[in-house]
């Protein structure tokens, strides 16, 4: 088995800072600038701290503490006609900040404003279901739990959505390797076959790009076909292409237009 090197810390491996495209940031405007913003602002600021607040590409964003994030919900759906929870989800800033943003992309279909809500977690820390007051964040909340890792307290069930039940990691942390760790290579030799497989079988190969050279199972080679798993390491045997008299067209031979291109 191969040895496990830890991917911690990919962000700061960027060895190359010229090669990206660097978005130019979105400005930002003052909450009072929109007057049914302020309102709601005033709103949520009546019942617990806001950290911050901006109007951004016509939405107003507002961050308050991760353990206000029930109550700020609440009170938007409730006073500020918020009907719709769009969205919900997690962003990882552990390397940059040491911890997540998580936030809640809300719709207002009276006034036609939407907004988004964000609150700082940090690694470990849970958060409150919004279930009660959005049914739509039932399987939003399980992603977020199955992607990050982040709990949400109070939920009617919370467990993975997507990945199994025993899988190992979160995939997407920005430190989860793009295609697996050593526990994703195995994992499904593991299941069906056992460890004791893992010797003959062979680790799991999850970069669908890779392409062994020998390996005559899982591809084709037109004009040199042979047995399905044959051994052609000491060469292949080439196979005279032929086609189809009435379906196909030879295009290797010459046709009278192909000659006067020629």
């Amino acid at each position: 088995m191969r040895k496990y090197v830890p991917k911690d810390n990919v962000q700061g491996k960027a060895y190359y800072t010229d090669r990206f495209h660097v978005t130019p940031s979105v400005p930002k405007e003052n909450v009072a600038s929109d007057e049914i913003f302020a309102k709601q602002l005033a709103a949520v600021e009546a019942k617990m701290e806001v950290l911050s607040a901006h109007i951004q590409l016509g939405q107003m964003v507002i961050e308050v503490k991760a353990e206000d994030n029930y109550k700020a919900i609440e009170t938007l759906k409730n006073e500020c006609d918020y009907a719709m929870l769009s969205e919900m989800s997690a962003v990882d800033y552990l390397a940059k900040d040491g911890n997540f943003e998580v936030f809640y992309q809300l719709l207002n279909l009276k006034e036609r404003k939407r907004m988004r809500l964000v609150c700082r977690v940090e690694q470990g820390q849970a958060v409150e279901t919004v279930v009660p007051l959005y049914k739509s964040a039932n399987f939003a909340e399980r992603e977020m739990f199955d992607m990050f890792g982040i709990v949400a307290n109070n939920h009617p069930f919370m467990k993975r959505i997507l990945m199994p039940d025993d899988w190992e990691g979160y995939p997407l942390l920005k430190t989860y390797p793009l295609h697996g760790d050593e526990f994703a290579s195995w994992y499904e030799v593991d299941k069906i076959f056992g460890k004791d497989a893992r010797e003959a079988i062979g680790p799991e190969i999850r970069d669908q790009a890779e392409i062994e050279r020998y390996d005559t199972k899982r591809f084709s080679r037109v004009g040199h076909e042979v047995p399905f798993g044959a051994d052609i390491s000491e060469g292949e045997p080439e196979t005279p292409i032929e086609y189809s008299k009435t379906l196909l067209v030879d295009y290797t031979k010459g046709t009278k237009q192909l000659d006067k291109r020629k």
